[in-house]
């Protein structure tokens, strides 16, 4: 990226054909340094043509085609929606050709964090006890039983982060056995297992196809102190069931009150990479930056999960290419051709179209989107692709399969045992998960302050010219260190998370 501080403009790559306007720049405005006169009012992270684009040439942003013009366009206009157009393309996947070994350093050299240590040796950044619904029916009772832990009720176990239901649309009315029930069991599993969980409580109805007896036999759960299963038919309903879990909450306080951060490696950090309402500095600045902090990550040892399958659709060579092996390649390659099929025939934005947001922030088409969405990775090798809600095992940079809806996508990584989100946006998204904290990192300083309470990092430095992408990426891998370690998010001081568990639906509803 060039261009001093001051210039209205950024050139993202010498052999670009647009450039980027960093404010609003009117019509008329001579542009003196890139010998330009703009041709059109241009907002704020639009694109602006560096010199004459002919009707059918390549329209290239980091030096990588977003479409081509659909008409020719003269030097100073406003490039967007209106004049590219989007192609399907399939770059060539030249598997391991860009692989970057990493040498991760030795444990005693690692950065540190305070987490709380599981008896299986994971690690979690959060202390929360968790009820899960396997059914629609039965999130009513998950959450009065949640509601029942004020504060006030939680005061003596300072060690706990509080009590959070995980309510459900699904588990009847599916098809079963189909992926769609198998991904729903995973993705229950996941949290009942996950390490910022210290006591489960697990409760169903009775008469749906997701039977509480099955999920845990299937999925190897198995019921002790710090996990409760119950089924509404069999405790009495309604009002027995809530009073049943409630007890077996108060059960549960005391042993995970007793467990205390300690002080750990990155390597147990594992961090699932969101991005929602993207614009058009997300790709220069925030997203490029995060991935600077995930490339620290990994070679202290940690994983960067990168997920949204339909926000890669277009640039997946530039991962193919970071594939440790072909098979590892290839594998992203088949979740690709999986969405083809799985999207045909809809507008959706696997097929090209991004949402209202993202064009009104100057995103053209999911090309250019995916472009920046892939950055939030890094650089470093692609060592593995996992199905959605699959337990990451691997270490390093990852992919897991998932759709481009932020909370669907982050359920996933959760479930995966990601024990923290961070999330880039350009338009301001309110998101936050349990038992999961969510970062969130504004990419330009004025949204930052019109959402400042939303907000955890001001990205927007970097297109400020304060600072650069690997200062950018040292900061916020020190803001990840502090809220692993305990420091509250501005998603949590505002108590969001309590209705973003949404697992991906998959199938029909019969």
């Amino acid at each position: 990226m060039t261009s001093a501080p001051a210039s209205p403009l950024i050139r993202l790559h010498a052999r670009d054909n647009v450039l980027i306007a960093r404010r609003p720049i009117g019509l008329g405005e001579a542009l003196p340094e890139f010998n330009l006169r703009t041709r059109a009012q241009i907002p704020a992270g639009h694109k602006i043509a560096a010199r004459a684009i002919a009707a059918g040439e390549v329209v290239l942003k980091y030096d990588t085609a977003i479409g081509r013009a659909a008409r020719d366009i003269a030097p100073g206009e406003h490039v967007h929606t209106h004049n590219v157009l989007h192609e399907e393309r399939a770059p060539a996947p030249e598997f391991c050709t860009d692989l970057r070994p990493v040498d991760v350093l030795p444990e005693d050299q690692q950065a540190r964090f305070m987490g709380y240590v599981r008896a299986d040796g994971r690690v979690g950044t959060r202390n929360f006890i968790g009820l899960i619904a396997t059914v629609n029916c039965s999130s009513t009772v998950v959450h009065k039983v949640a509601e029942w832990f004020t504060p006030e009720r939680l005061a003596d176990y300072p060690n706990v982060d509080g009590v959070v239901a995980f309510a459900q649309t699904s588990g009847c009315g599916m098809s079963s056995p189909s992926p769609h029930f198998d991904l729903l069991r995973r993705t229950l599993a996941g949290y009942a297992r996950h390490p910022n969980l210290g006591g489960v409580v697990v409760v169903g109805l009775g008469c749906e196809r997701n039977q509480v007896p099955e999920l845990m036999a299937s999925q190897r759960l198995e019921e002790g102190a710090q996990l409760r299963a119950f089924v509404m038919q069999e405790t009495g309903g309604t009002r027995a069931t809530i009073e049943a879990g409630i007890r077996a909450v108060q059960a549960m306080l005391p042993g995970a009150n007793a467990v205390q951060r300690q002080s750990v490696p990155a390597r147990h950090l594992s961090i699932g990479l969101e991005c929602g309402g993207s614009d058009g500095f997300s790709g220069i600045g925030a997203n490029p930056a995060l991935g600077a902090a995930m490339d620290i990550l990994v070679r202290h040892g940690g994983t960067a999960i990168l997920s949204e399958t339909p926000e890669i659709h277009g640039v997946e060579h530039l991962l193919t290419r970071r594939a440790v092996t072909p098979a590892v390649g290839q594998a992203l390659l088949d979740r690709i051709e999986w969405w083809k099929g799985y999207t045909a025939g809809h507008n959706g934005q696997f097929n090209g179209v991004v949402g209202p947001g993202n064009q009104a922030g100057g995103l053209a088409n999911i090309v250019e989107k995916s472009l920046g969405s892939a950055m939030k990775a890094g650089t470093t090798p692609l060592r593995a692709v996992y199905q959605y809600a699959e337990p990451i095992t691997e270490t390093g940079f990852v992919f897991m399969d998932s759709p481009g809806y932020d909370p669907v996508a982050t359920t996933g990584q959760i479930a995966s045992g990601a024990n923290l989100i961070c999330f880039t946006t350009g338009r301001g998204s309110m998101f936050g998960s349990k038992p999961a904290p969510t970062i969130k990192l504004a990419s330009n300083t004025p949204m930052f302050e019109r959402l400042r309470e939303d907000m955890d990092i001001n990205c927007g430095q970097v297109i400020d010219g304060t600072t650069d992408i690997p200062g950018m990426g040292q900061q916020i891998f020190e803001h990840i260190l502090r809220v692993a370690s305990g420091e509250s998010t501005a998603s949590e001081r505002l108590g969001l998370g309590d209705h973003e568990f949404i697992p991906w639906h998959l199938g029909i509803v019969s």
